[in-house]
């Protein structure tokens, strides 16, 4: 059973308790005696029976106001609490964010945001779904993160794609490879060389293959794995090449692996912010969201 009552209701009833009368109660509330009165009056209905005896003179608790007494206060005092504590969350001090993310822009620059952020809350715990983009997609539909990291793609009308960059396609060999002297290539000369492909389950190989059948490419692939990082792992065996987008690369200088771009066409992932179209973020999460496309643009630029 439902009991039909406000917090004001409960002050109103503490405050007159402790100074005494309704005059002071309603001064101390900032609301007329009447409004007052109306509040005691609900909460008396709600209870069921009398709670304060009002003579011209003083106002006196019932037994049953005696008894509620207690309970109000404490009540109140666990409301302000947690009032206390969700200001805190709202100054983005405490609580958790939750996000999806396509793992290779986890490797790319998640990390040196997250030690940014942290520096100035650090508080705040991360919780960070490393997973494929038709998944990620799902865990943002859902509601069990707050937004994600994503590629473009799906025809969800509930959620809300923010492209903010381009990653190509690229080549990634050993140093030793043939290739490697090449400063630009075309579709055409990887014909003949060992080609490593991700799973055609994955977003990253829907897209290329769509892109390489769009334009009359036809290639043929040696090994496929799951994942990208398995790829980079048969490059440097040195059992053949791999075209990966260039997030899934390795970043800077590597002993065994260099990168070379492709053109004749030149294909891309477009990634970008996922959110649900209805809702708005946690404070704490609209916080990181902004630095972090801070960061990612500047990269950019």
């Amino acid at each position: 059973m439902n009991i039909n009552y406000e917090a004001l209701d409960l002050r109103a009833f503490a405050a007159v308790v402790d100074l005494g009368g309704f005059h002071r109660a309603a001064e101390a509330l900032n609301m007329s005696q009447s409004a007052l009165s109306r509040r005691i009056q609900r909460l008396e209905a709600a209870i069921g029976a009398a709670l304060l005896e009002r003579t011209t003179r003083r106002v006196a608790l019932t037994p049953v106001g005696r008894e509620l007494l207690p309970l109000v206060r404490r009540m109140l005092e666990e409301f302000d609490t947690s009032l206390f504590a969700m200001r805190e969350v709202g100054r983005r001090r405490v609580g958790q964010i939750s996000l999806a993310c396509i793992p290779t822009a986890t490797f790319y620059f998640l990390p040196a945001v997250i030690a940014r952020f942290n520096a100035d809350y650090p508080n705040i715990r991360f919780r960070i779904l490393d997973i494929p983009a038709s998944e990620g997609l799902a865990s943002v539909a859902r509601g069990e993160v707050e937004f994600g990291i994503n590629l473009m793609g799906g025809s969800d009308p509930d959620l809300l794609f923010d492209p903010l960059l381009e990653d190509p396609f690229v080549l990634a060999c050993r140093r030793d490879h043939p290739l490697a002297s090449r400063d630009d290539l075309a579709w055409s000369d990887l014909e003949g060389h060992a080609l490593i492909a991700v799973s055609r389950a994955s977003g990253n190989r829907i897209l290329l293959d769509a892109a390489l059948v769009k334009a009359k490419v036809q290639l043929s692939w040696s090994y496929e794995v799951t994942h990208l990082t398995t790829s980079l792992g048969l490059v440097e065996a040195g059992l053949g090449v791999s075209v990966l987008p260039r997030l899934a690369t390795p970043q800077g200088e590597h002993p065994l692996i260099v990168t070379k771009p492709i053109r004749d066409p030149e294909v891309s992932r477009t990634i970008g912010i996922v959110r649900r179209r209805t809702g708005s973020l946690a404070p704490a999460a609209q916080q990181f969201l902004d630095m972090l496309l801070g960061t990612w643009r500047s990269q950019e630029k």
